[in-house]
């Protein structure tokens, strides 16, 4: 009997809280299963020896069950790594969220680090000179805000400026849902650069060949590409990050609420950057007394140094035992949070105002329309809001198709 058949079997005779453990443990046995892209190093190994590489990873780039990272996996089996390309967050993963990240050397191979979300955000011609090849392989969580499939972009573009394959080591994407408005390419912005939804519903190796497909690169160029799949996965599997994607994403809860909470770093309502909780709670010192929840942002070295309302009491919802499986069987982000706490909030007039704020700001470039504020504002419902975003939403995920290699 398998194993499902052993929990539909069981499923009345067992306890809630024993119902999730099993639940949870099948969840883990999927995850346990799945091959990234980097795991199968005899897919790609051939294409790497007698080869000057370069690596664009960070410390989601990580090989088998030990998370030993693909650098030093690839080093030990004598491939030519001669640089790495590091992304926001850097190398390492410790920089804080729009952090600028030097250059650097790595003390642990000897190895040249090359900042993209420093000086500049894509290898210049010098970056990839004595360089045969570039791989890719960094952990994306799904959505149009954040950064690392704006990193892909600009080193597709870089490789097809100069003649060089690029290999995608693909990973899956925790977030695979498709939902929001179209960017309106007016907005574009560092977070925004593409006309898609929020959630884009993609691996990087699925997105990589949408923009080729789609002419996204300048003058339409074409960037040669390798994806290495990831084995036994297919969308809409849950998958559980092994390494925090990003310092204010460290647990799997702010993974998959971070799609529905963002969108509030163009309010004045704080997401939790200043704790060890961020992007799993919700607050402003405005809605006390109106909420029994609170916490106090304060600095963090590495994570949020000056956060929204730093040494502020914030009051506003809690949402670490939120139900994330609702986000995925619904295929949607959460717009109710948004929607209550505009509500709630006393001061209208300063719910959107980001002048004094140092977060990302913008709620039309986050939303990616500048519709979204005013829909807020005006008191529609969240259905005449997804109404809105037709028939582009539409458009967008039978464009998708032609790109899946996950069924």
């Amino acid at each position: 009997m398998n194993i499902r058949k052993i929990i539909r079997s069981k499923i009345r005779l067992l306890p809630f809280a024993a119902m999730l453990l099993l639940q949870a443990n099948f969840s883990c046995a999927q995850t346990k299963n799945i091959q990234t892209g980097a795991d199968q190093t005899e897919l790609y190994l051939p294409l790497l020896q007698g080869k000057n590489v370069g690596m664009v990873v960070n410390q989601t780039s990580v090989i088998g069950e030990k998370l030993v990272p693909s650098v030093d996996s690839l080093l030990k089996l004598n491939i030519q790594i001669k640089k790495i390309f590091g992304p926001e967050h850097g190398f390492r993963g410790d920089a804080s969220n729009g952090a600028k990240v030097n250059d650097a050397i790595d003390a642990k191979t000897g190895l040249p680090v090359i900042s993209l979300y420093g000086k500049h955000y894509k290898p210049t011609s010098e970056d990839l000179k004595n360089i045969d090849i570039m791989v890719y392989d960094i952990q994306d969580v799904g959505a149009r805000f954040y950064t690392y499939i704006n990193t892909l972009a600009d080193v597709m573009e870089a490789c097809a400026e100069n003649g060089k394959e690029l290999i995608i080591l693909d990973r899956p994407n925790p977030n695979a849902y498709v939902d929001g408005p179209i960017l309106d390419m007016k907005l574009k912005s560092g977070i925004g650069r593409f006309p898609i939804p929020i959630t884009h519903g993609m691996t990087i190796g699925e997105f990589a060949q949408m923009v080729n497909g789609e002419g996204w690169l300048r003058d339409k160029m074409q960037c040669k590409i390798s994806v290495i799949p990831v084995k036994n996965y297919k969308h809409g599997m849950e998958y559980v990050l092994p390494v925090n994607p990003s310092p204010n994403l460290n647990t799997q809860q702010s993974v998959l609420l971070y799609p529905s909470l963002c969108l509030f770093e163009g309010t004045t309502i704080s997401q939790g950057r200043g704790t060890y909780m961020p992007f799993t709670v919700l607050g402003s010192p405005d809605l006390k007394g109106m909420y029994p929840f609170s916490f106090t942002p304060v600095s963090i070295p590495g994570k949020s140094e000056t956060p929204l309302h730093q040494n502020e009491s914030c009051y506003g919802l809690d949402l670490r035992d939120y139900n994330t499986a609702k986000l995925h069987r619904s295929g949607q982000i959460n717009l109710k949070w948004m929607l209550e706490l505009y509500k709630s909030f006393p001061l209208k007039e300063k719910f959107f105002d980001m002048s004094q704020s140092k977060q990302m700001g913008n709620i039309d470039k986050l939303a990616g329309t500048t519709s979204f504020k005013e829909q807020i504002i005006a008191g529609k419902s969240e259905q005449e809001i997804r109404q809105s975003w037709e028939p582009g939403l539409s458009r967008y995920k039978a464009m998708r198709l032609k790109y899946v290699l996950y069924k």
